[in-house]
């Protein structure tokens, strides 16, 4: 097989910043954190008491008194109640920390969603979607995975292995005390060692799962293209390349992972072990009860069921952590486009745009826009034109400033765009772009999402004005009809005319039409172009055109080409300038004569 690798995240090992980066989504918490905690030590303080009542029984047992048949009553009853006690203590560590760890889920996911939206547009043109939705879901459910260890497992076990390590070096010998902390010493540098040399198959292991996700879902997005070529083999052959790389890295994960709990195992036996035959020793010389050899017995049982356990956690702590950091490393990621300290929001009283000296490269090496200058006085129709690539839709994302100018500015009603909020500035503009992409919601939902708190009379007015009222009322569900993923159960024109009824109903000072028309046959197009020169009739507008018939009427025309404006004027002004608009303007009424002649 022949598959790209995988280029793996580098690990740096520091663990501590993912934790600092959940940090303040704990302290929000902090409360019930410490209550949980409080919770945590009392039932360990209990569940450690148990084995000491345990010893008091059985040596009351082995020694004949008068008291004997009431004082193991009280005992057992002593025992009962630290039992109840240890259970209670962690149902209510569970109960008051539940609201802590779904609390937490829920503020990273809406700080991420938050971030994304933040994010600038050349970042979410980077980066593949597939992949990227699988980072986060990881590191969603790693936040509350970590907390589950951290607060049921790992700080549970180290309270009781200092509670019973206190208690043996108080009581007994302090040779016991040192067989555990030595025993506990080693098992935790064995499993962390081990654990890091295991992490670079779970590191591979997300990295192509993340990889084979985003074909998968590539191909999903892309569902017809697959159908049009035929390519469902080729699809399937990349993913399950992917997959293969995959289970390559879990079967090395799983075996890593046999060898890693039987070192642990091994190290376990020999500690228990050792410590049975000092406590049996001192059985027999009389230095130690029987109760003695059971409390130890009983605090070897309970100090290293956990540890076992926690060499498990330990693996899944760091296996959280690695998923985390991936998604703590987009919370990292600097907005590009951010608004300035002080900036103030837009004032559109007169809704003038001007562009000033605007060069502008989305690589340094690859200019885009040179020098560019013009103007859209309030209530004027500024048209642009041009080949393929000389930068026309460039101009709009600068409008909507998903990039910044590298030289000149950008003006509406004197106001320089870049010092006002972003939020404010694209209140302002309303657009309908080329290519329109929809929620996979009700037609209802994506016209109303100009203006969500829309009326349903205000909403189906829109639709009217854009010619689609009819087409949608003839739908089985009407406004309820869902649109698919992406929109792809309408049609290119049908998705156009509702994103039309979208900007309609925002009712924005300044309108944008980047090639609004170009998916809609002659007739709808008619249709459409009288309601948009009425809507736009009172508006500042800005076409980006590809038909010059629907722009004829603009009361300035601009023609770009390789991101310079060579001609401007109104369509009688260029024809007969003869320039490059007259020779595009000759094109395309030949192709038109051609469309009438072969009847398409």
């Amino acid at each position: 097989m022949h598959t790209r690798p995988v280029t793996l995240p580098e690990q740096d090992g520091n663990d501590l910043r993912t934790l600092q980066s959940l940090a303040p989504f704990l302290w929000m918490y902090r409360g019930r954190v410490l209550l949980a905690l409080a919770c945590l030590v009392l039932a360990k303080v209990a569940n450690v008491g148990i084995p000491l009542v345990l010893k008091e029984i059985v040596d009351n047992f082995d020694i004949k008194s008068d008291v004997l048949v009431t004082l193991p009553l009280t005992l057992l009853l002593l025992y009962g109640l630290l039992k109840l006690a240890s259970s209670l203590f962690n149902e209510l560590r569970d109960a008051v920390f539940a609201q802590v760890r779904h609390g937490a889920m829920r503020s990273v996911s809406i700080k991420v969603l938050e971030h994304l939206h933040k994010l600038s547009l050349r970042f979410h043109l980077e980066r593949k979607t597939g992949g990227l939705s699988r980072d986060i879901d990881r590191g969603t459910r790693s936040v509350s995975s970590l907390m589950n260890y951290m607060v049921f497992s790992i700080l549970p076990t180290l309270v009781e292995i200092s509670l019973i390590a206190g208690i043996l070096l108080v009581k007994y010998d302090a040779l016991f005390a040192m067989i555990t902390f030595v025993s506990v010493s080693i098992y935790i540098v064995f499993t962390m060692k081990v654990t890091e040399w295991r992490m670079k198959y779970r590191v591979a292991m997300n990295a192509h799962d993340s990889k084979a996700n985003t074909q998968a879902i590539d191909s999903l997005l892309n569902y017809e293209t697959v159908k049009y070529f035929g390519n469902e083999q080729h699809e399937l052959q990349r993913y399950n390349e992917s997959l293969h790389d995959w289970e390559s890295s879990a079967i090395k994960s799983q075996t890593s992972l046999a060898a890693l709990n039987f070192g642990q195992a091994a190290i376990i036996a020999a500690a228990v072990t050792l410590m049975m035959i000092l406590a049996a020793q001192g059985v027999v010389a009389g230095t130690m009860t029987l109760g003695d050899l059971v409390l130890v017995n009983a605090f070897l049982l309970q100090l290293f069921i956990p540890l076992n356990f926690l060499g498990i956690v330990y693996s899944q702590l760091k296996h959280a952590l690695a998923d985390m950091r991936l998604m703590f490393d987009v919370l990292e990621q600097e907005p590009e486009i951010v608004d300035h300290p002080g900036a103030r929001d837009l004032v559109t009283d007169n809704a003038e745009v001007r562009f000033e000296h605007v060069s502008f490269a989305y690589d340094a090496d690859r200019p885009i826009l040179h020098n560019i200058n013009f103007t859209i006085p309030p209530g004027h129709k500024v048209a642009v034109v041009g080949p393929s690539g000389a930068g026309k839709s460039t101009l709009v994302r600068l409008l909507y400033r998903f990039y910044d100018v590298a030289e000149g500015r950008i003006l509406i009603n004197g106001q320089d765009i870049s010092q006002v909020t972003q939020k404010s500035l694209r209140q302002t503009i309303g657009i309908v772009p080329q290519d329109t992409v929809l929620f996979n919601e009700s037609l209802f939902y994506n016209i109303a999402y100009a203006q969500p708190a829309a009326t349903r009379a205000q909403i189906e007015n829109a639709a009217r004005l854009a010619n689609i009222h009819s087409f949608i009322t003839g739908l089985p569900q009407g406004y309820d009809t869902i649109v698919g993923e992406r929109g792809l159960k309408l049609s290119g024109g049908e998705k156009q005319r509702v994103a039309i009824a979208r900007a309609i109903l925002k009712n924005p000072r300044i309108l944008v039409f980047d090639e609004a028309t170009s998916s809609l046959d002659s007739h709808s197009e008619q249709n459409i172009l009288v309601a948009l020169r009425e809507v736009a009739a009172h508006h500042t507008t800005l076409v980006i055109a590809h038909r010059l018939s629907t722009i004829i009427d603009a009361d300035n025309i601009l023609v770009l080409e390789a991101g310079r404006i060579i001609e401007d004027g109104r369509h009688q002004q260029l024809l007969k300038k003869n320039g490059s608009y007259a020779h595009l303007w000759k094109l395309q009424q030949e192709e038109s004569r051609q469309e009438l002649g072969t009847g398409l």
